[in-house]
């Protein structure tokens, strides 16, 4: 895909993998639309792209995924500055409170996670359809910000799993019903990537035989060169799953 003049929008902006993914795509000419609930922060990342790539066009529009009318707000922004939609990077996400057994999870706390990882990212992909679907010429991506826990669980992590295996399930339908519309939708599932929602990783913690034990984590940057590949891609070819880890993560064998 030729990225001039191409437009991408990007959740949970405002820090991390998002963070990376805008700095990426602004490089390669992306105008990109910096979502998050922080207006400090998408600050932050606009001012790290014009650092890193002057010229390129970023709007900062502070956005709580998990609200109708936020998602609503973000789109028309979208539509009324570019008239259109290239591409979508799903990525806010909250994994909740951590270390949080089963059986004492907080309705509150488990409806937080939901409403944001997956409610949200159902919201952002149904606001990006209708554009994909309306707009000249039509189509676009969309790639739903997974994790290794889509696969395989951690610990004390029911809601963080329950809407990561969701999404996977989101990332299907998308990809079928956008065919008619040259909609493709991906999912790339990230395992330690250094965040600072991971910064538990390197003080140990708990395995599935209830062992603590440090785990290595990978540069964020590294989740941003596979996003990137995945969004210029001809909508012709679609990355339906990728999985990104630290390569000595616990992941591929028996915990």
């Amino acid at each position: 895909m030729d990225a001039v003049g191409k437009i991408a929008v990007v959740t949970g902006a405002g820090s991390g993998i998002g963070r990376g993914v805008s700095v990426a795509l602004a490089g390669a000419g992306w105008s990109v639309v910096l979502a998050g609930r922080k207006a400090e922060r998408l600050a932050e990342t606009a001012a790290l792209v014009a650092e890193s790539a002057p010229g390129a066009g970023t709007v900062c529009v502070p956005t709580d995924v998990a609200r109708p009318e936020d998602v609503d707000a973000l789109f028309a922004t979208v539509r009324e500055r570019y008239g259109r939609v290239d591409f979508l990077f799903n990525n806010a996400g909250t994994f909740g409170p951590g270390g949080v057994p089963l059986e004492e999870l907080p309705y509150a706390a488990w409806r937080k996670v939901v409403d944001t990882n997956l409610t949200g990212s159902f919201l952002c992909a149904q606001a990006a359809f209708r554009l994909m679907k309306e707009q000249d010429p039509g189509g676009g991506r969309i790639i739903n910000n997974g994790s290794v826990s889509a696969h395989a669980p951690r610990p004390d992590s029911v809601a963080y799993t329950a809407t990561k295996h969701a999404l996977t399930g989101l990332t299907k339908s998308l990809s079928l019903d956008g065919r008619p519309y040259r909609i493709a939708c991906g999912q790339i599932d990230i395992g330690n990537a250094a965040t600072d929602m991971t910064q538990r990783m390197t003080r140990g913690v708990r395995q599935a035989n209830g062992e603590l034990a440090v785990e290595p984590v990978m540069d964020a940057a590294d989740i941003a060169t596979t996003v990137l590949h995945m969004a210029e891609l001809p909508l012709e070819a679609n990355v339906q799953f990728a999985t990104v880890l630290a390569t000595a993560m616990p992941f591929v064998g028996r915990g």
